[in-house]
């Protein structure tokens, strides 16, 4: 039986059968029928623990996030820090953290306009980070707004709102500049593409699109591949190419399976990984396709050792890609692996401290990669842990 978390309080978080539940755009994964969401001074104090120098192939703790989060984003600044925004814990966040690589620190930096989560923020060309859209239950569900946090101020700036609020989108940074969001949904699927250009804070609409909960990578020829996803009642294998020199989407070949709640990663060689995933009827997915520009086809590669949906994937310095975390229909995973495309294989490597998934990982300067937050078994996390490659 695979169950869902309605999101329609904000105080806590309901199960519902999938065949029974309100809506899809109300839904996100759960492992267990039910969570009881610990105060986030009991679920810190626990968790915190000083950072420690990581091993190579081996995750070590970092210090602990001021505010125990899960499905908030993170985003490598210019300076080499990296901001942790909103997220969900009892209810949707508005405060942010700067995490400090030089002493494994956290500190709080200016508190979002509306507090959200399953939002998008995107790295500007100037150093700005953009976030839109995402869900808060206060404010009626999906949200419209957009803000834009400088970090030369350490503050939050509303911008022009979305023509369709939405939630389980994605925002890729063009290379014009602009950011392209597609996809999503609220009460419905939306259908409308919108373009923002941070130059003169305004929309502009794009070729429509409907899809929920895909993966959307920028190609090193301008265009975005988005791929897989869902609708209400059916997992999608389609996938599409955006040319921002037409604002037009265009077929290219398809997944070999369908899913949603996997990751895409471009390989340094401009291919794209994509890996694990979610469909029902069905269980987590242990296949990774290649895509291939040059062909526009999809081959499928030697599986993944755990099947897993909801974790994160992550290009090394070395060119190897990194997944860790995740669920599955046994609960949540602490395994990681990489893929070597050389040797097209998946090698298990050190696993998490703490199992987690909806967590968030970054690609440090250093080549360490950042993982924080998230889903654990029975909690929110504060905990934050270093993978030294």
């Amino acid at each position: 039986m695979r169950y869902f978390v309605s999101l329609t309080t904000n105080v806590g978080i309901r199960i519902s059968n999938f065949r029974t539940a309100i809506t899809f755009y109300r839904q996100t994964r759960l492992k267990s029928k039910w969570l009881a969401f610990l105060p986030v001074a009991f679920a810190a104090g626990l968790l915190l623990v000083q950072p420690c120098i990581a091993a190579p192939g081996q995750w070590e703790f970092t210090g602990s996030l001021n505010t125990a989060r899960s499905q908030h984003t993170a985003t490598l600044l210019l300076d080499g820090k990296v901001l942790v925004a909103g997220g969900v814990n009892n209810g949707a966040l508005a405060s942010a953290e700067l995490y400090d690589p030089a002493n494994g620190t956290w500190s709080f930096t200016g508190s979002l306009n509306a507090a959200r989560y399953l939002h998008t923020a995107t790295l500007l060309s100037d150093g700005r980070v953009f976030v839109a859209g995402g869900y808060n239950t206060a404010f009626g569900g999906a949200l419209a707004s957009a803000e834009i946090y400088d970090p030369t101020t350490g503050t939050w700036a509303a911008t022009a709102d979305l023509t369709d609020a939405r939630f389980g989108h994605t925002a890729t940074l063009l290379s014009t500049g602009k950011v392209l969001v597609a996809g999503g949904g609220a009460e419905r699927l939306v259908g409308a593409t919108e373009v923002y250009d941070p130059a003169t804070g305004t929309w502009s609409f794009a070729d429509p699109f409907h899809r929920a909960f895909h993966t959307a990578t920028l190609l090193l020829d301008g265009k975005v591949l988005v791929a897989g996803g869902k609708i209400p009642e059916h997992w999608l294998k389609s996938v599409r190419l955006y040319d921002p020199a037409t604002d037009m989407w265009g077929p290219t070949g398809d997944l070999n399976k369908a899913r949603d709640h996997h990751t895409a990663t471009l390989l340094s060689d401009g291919k794209v990984l994509v890996a694990g995933g979610f469909k029902y009827p069905g269980y987590e997915n242990a296949s990774s396709e290649l895509y291939d520009p040059a062909t526009g086809t999809w081959t499928n590669t030697h599986r993944l050792h755990n099947r897993r949906d909801l974790h994160t994937a992550t290009l090394l310095a070395n060119g190897t890609v990194l997944v860790a975390g995740g669920a599955d229909r046994t609960g949540i995973i602490a395994s990681a692996e990489r893929y070597d495309e050389a040797l097209d294989n998946w090698q298990l490597t050190g696993s998490l401290n703490n199992a987690r998934y909806y967590h968030t990982a970054i690609l440090l300067p250093n080549g360490k990669v950042l993982v924080a937050g998230g889903y654990g078994p029975g909690t929110v996390l504060s905990s934050a842990e270093l993978y030294d490659p």
